[in-house]
């Protein structure tokens, strides 16, 4: 998660609609978020609410849900100048309907936030934090049917490289998930990247100096498939299954170490599945989904180059076990060709559909089961979001 502030490309005009309040007494902030332009709003778009979190230089930060045509605000609330929230969605806690995000600064980074939770009444009932001496990093905060919560956070330590070719002491920054018990703060369990994956399976280029912390696996998404958690890697091009009991890699797809031979017609340059990518899904069936940015933009590949791949996209991709091998099965496009250096995610949706943010893009897109956009939506230059989703929120 890198260059969260990024100038939008030029696109056709479309008639913009401004946000008009609900009169709840609860969305006094609303005004301060950015509009959102509507392009696209077709029939079979979802009929979820959009959640979403603006994010830019030019607006209040914070949480927003929007009607589903983006026409209504029906609930918004600003976080506190110099933050920003991410990850905003319903979930459920104890059985009841609950939105939760996080808050906090430095996303992308060393993090320093909360995870918060909030009734449907919108009043805060409980939050998160990191165990251990660790922050709660921004990128994924999942509530469980055991109702712990799947966290993210970064941790700098220094490491020998000279296997790779490296320095002897070289700063480092490491990937770390928790699950915590909501309702003691207890860490359940952890796991550290550098316990498990070695240093080499990195795409990220080793900076110049070792005072420079090399962000060699830039973990950014926890899930649960099954018993297990699916963890992915954007600076390893990897999503990796592990064990929740102990930890261990049970199989890994993309990347150097692939348990798969990925197979399809639409790879990219360097012949794998994705690469930068965020926000892996379990559909179930062996299915999976992936925002494939395919791009971390010039600066953070350390090379000339741009992309492995002409514009950033969405892949669902079948993995047979049996023969050890990785299909892509259907991508889905971002509409204007463009290019998402950072952030973004893919919710499947009922029907077929896939609802998409496209990161540091200021878009948002639905697509039908067919692959055609229903819904598409724009943000003023300059301002993104780093997911967004369709819930039936009541």
């Amino acid at each position: 998660m890198r260059q969260y502030i990024l100038a939008a490309a030029a696109v056709t005009a479309a008639v913009v609609v401004p946000a008009v309040i609900v009169p709840s007494g609860q969305a006094a902030a609303a005004p301060q978020l950015p509009p959102l332009t509507v392009l696209t709003d077709a029939a079979g778009a979802g009929h979820g609410d959009i959640f979403i979190t603006p994010t830019s230089n030019s607006y209040a930060n914070g949480v927003e849900i929007l009607s589903p045509d983006a026409k209504l605000v029906v609930w918004s609330q600003t976080v506190p100048a110099g933050q920003a929230a991410t990850d905003f969605r319903e979930q459920a806690y104890h059985g009841q309907p609950v939105l939760t995000w996080w808050q906090g600064t430095g996303l992308g980074g060393l993090a320093t936030g909360v995870d918060e939770i909030y009734d449907a009444h919108y009043r805060k009932i409980g939050e998160v934090r990191a165990g251990n001496g660790y922050q709660a990093d921004g990128h994924e905060f999942v509530i469980t049917p055991r109702n712990t919560a799947l966290i993210l956070a970064y941790r700098q330590s220094t490491a020998d490289l000279t296997a790779i070719g490296g320095p002897a002491s070289q700063q480092v920054i490491d990937g770390v998930v928790q699950e915590i018990d909501i309702a003691t703060g207890e860490v359940l369990f952890q796991w550290n990247a550098a316990d498990h994956v070695p240093y080499s399976q990195s795409e990220q280029p080793l900076p110049a100096s070792t005072a420079t912390p090399w962000d060699w696996f830039h973990i950014n998404a926890v899930k649960q498939d099954g018993d297990n958690l699916l963890i992915d890697a954007r600076d390893a091009w990897t999503a990796y299954e592990i064990s929740r009991h102990d930890g261990r890699i049970l199989w890994q797809l993309g990347g150097k170490a692939s348990s798969f031979a990925v197979q399809g017609q639409e790879l990219n340059s360097a012949g794998a599945l994705v690469s930068w990518q965020h926000d892996p899904e379990p559909l179930g069936g062996g299915y999976y989904t992936f925002f494939d940015n395919e791009s971390a933009g010039a600066a953070n590949t350390g090379t000339g180059a741009v992309s492995e791949y002409p514009y950033s996209r969405v892949v669902t991709v079948k993995l047979d076990f049996r023969k050890h091998t990785a299909t892509l099965v259907r991508t889905e496009n971002q509409p204007a060709g463009l290019l998402a250096t950072s952030q973004g995610n893919a919710q499947p949706g009922p029907g077929g559909r896939t609802f998409v943010g496209w990161g540091a893009l200021p878009y948002l897109s639905e697509f039908d089961r067919n692959g055609a956009v229903v819904f598409s939506a724009k943000f003023p230059t300059g301002v993104n979001t780093y997911r967004a989703y369709r819930f039936d929120w009541r």
